[in-house]
C-alpha cells in the first residue's frame, strides 16, 4: 500500500515519493535528478521534491514529447 498522497496535500516529497506521483522507478527520480531534469530542494543532507518542481517536469516531459511528435 502507497503512503503518497496528492500533491496538493503534501508539501515536500522524498525521492521514493516522487517516484510513485510520477509513476516511475526510483532509479529514474535519481538520474533525473542527477541530471538537473527534475529539481529538488536540500535540508540537511536530504533532498526533497516540491509538488511544483513535479509539476515542472511533467511540462518538460510534455514539452519534448511534442518535440518528438
Amino acid at each position: 500500500m502507497s503512503t503518497a498522497v496528492a500533491p496538493a496535500d503534501q508539501i515536500l516529497y522524498r525521492p521514493e515519493e516522487a517516484a510513485v506521483v510520477l509513476r516511475i522507478g526510483r532509479s529514474m527520480v535519481y538520474e533525473e535528478i542527477r541530471l538537473g531534469r527534475l529539481q529538488t530542494v536540500r535540508i540537511g543532507r536530504r533532498r526533497l521534491v516540491p509538488p511544483e518542481y513535479i509539476a515542472q517536469y511533467v511540462e518538460l516531459l510534455k514539452r519534448e514529447a511534442q518535440a518528438t511528435a
